[in-house]
């Protein structure tokens, strides 16, 4: 039948996206590549439906490529007599060991079916948990960081497993950024950390990602001007209101904004004149 590639989210169960819920809920057997993810699964699934793989703690990649193929093995017959699920936090296809899976299944069992579900991944989910905010028309660049990797370049970027804080910290202030630290966001394993200082996050942990961005940026959204009149009028901040014989309303003008929006969005406005 199928094998289901279940994106778990950022960690929190409560997280997890309903469809992926109703695929763990309904599989026969849903495998788990490691602890927390487990840990995950089992808010929603029973222990007794919980398949067991083993993975070798190495870079050796032939001993990982073993592990890739036994796991396979283990998995290919219950998916094609039945319905599988193997999990990963985040999303499946967002830097996860589900891609291994598939591409095993692929060369070895090439008559199992392969569905992914998508999942909430800490590519977005960062920006809610460390109060950050990506603007529209802003570019963000996505990189690893582990072993003290500080990469530079884009005004904007997400670090992920920031494995050696303090180096990676000193690399990007030299730079010019400044920087945000999360630590097991939404995890109920381990603290959970939002920091700016380097030094609270000195222990190794692969579950820490960081937000650069380079300082002195001037790139406001059409809507910072509502901050910025402090309390003044809708009018004396800018806002188009609506009239009546030439007599302002005190309505914001819906047709003005509602084009303004469209603009924004990309959508073209013809035959009308402003």
């Amino acid at each position: 039948m199928t094998l289901y590639g279940v994106g778990l989210g950022p960690g929190d169960a409560d997280l997890v996206t309903v469809r992926g819920r109703r695929v763990l809920e309904s599989a026969d057997v849903v495998y788990s590549p490691g602890r927390l993810s487990r840990s995950v699964a089992t808010e929603h699934v029973p222990e007794d439906r919980i398949g067991d793989l083993d993975f070798p703690m190495t870079r050796d990649e032939d001993e990982l490529r073993r592990a890739w193929k036994d796991a396979a093995e283990e998995i290919a017959p219950r998916a094609r007599d039945g319905t599988a699920a193997f999990v990963t936090l985040g999303d499946p296809n967002v830097y996860s060991t589900f891609g291994h899976l598939r591409r095993t299944l692929s060369a070895f069992h090439s008559g199992v079916d392969v569905e992914v579900v998508p999942g909430v991944s800490a590519v977005t989910a960062f920006t809610t948990a460390l109060g950050v905010e990506i603007a529209a028309g802003a570019s963000i660049a996505l990189h690893e960081a582990a072993r003290g990797v500080s990469p530079t370049g884009p005004d904007r970027m997400i670090l992920f497993k920031v494995t050696d804080v303090p180096a990676t910290h000193d690399g990007l202030v030299e730079a010019g950024y400044d920087v945000v630290y999360g630590r097991r966001l939404y995890m109920d394993q381990g603290e959970t950390v939002v920091t700016d200082d380097p030094d609270a996050l000195s222990d190794r942990d692969y579950y820490t990602l960081a937000y650069a961005e380079k300082r002195g940026l001037d790139a406001e959204p059409a809507t910072a001007t509502f901050e910025a009149a402090d309390g003044k009028s809708e009018a004396d901040a800018g806002v188009r209101t609506e009239t009546d014989g030439g007599r302002p309303t005190g309505r914001p003008d819906t047709a003005a904004l509602e084009r303004a929006e469209g603009e924004a969005c990309g959508d073209a406005v013809s035959g009308e004149s402003r």
